[in-house]
């Protein structure tokens, strides 16, 4: 398992990364608790680097469908 700045720093990465695409996107849009819940998800089923989860974490923000956050 990873430890609490791994997944804080995995968070900001992807959360910042995809707020560059998608400049329209609040910073305290919902999809960022989404995002958070999500790494804690795959942080507890395998252990991670925070590259590996910030990319997971980029990946699933793209998937999110706009119209539900």
């Amino acid at each position: 398992m990873v430890d609490e700045d791994v997944l804080k720093n995995a968070t900001e990465t992807a959360w910042t990364v995809y707020r560059a695409q998608h400049p329209d996107v609040d910073a305290h849009d919902s999809r960022r608790c989404l995002l958070e819940r999500h790494l804690l998800r795959r942080r507890e089923e395998r252990e991670s680097d925070a590259e590996e989860l910030a990319s997971f974490g980029i990946a699933y923000l793209h998937r999110l469908p706009s119209d539900e956050c």
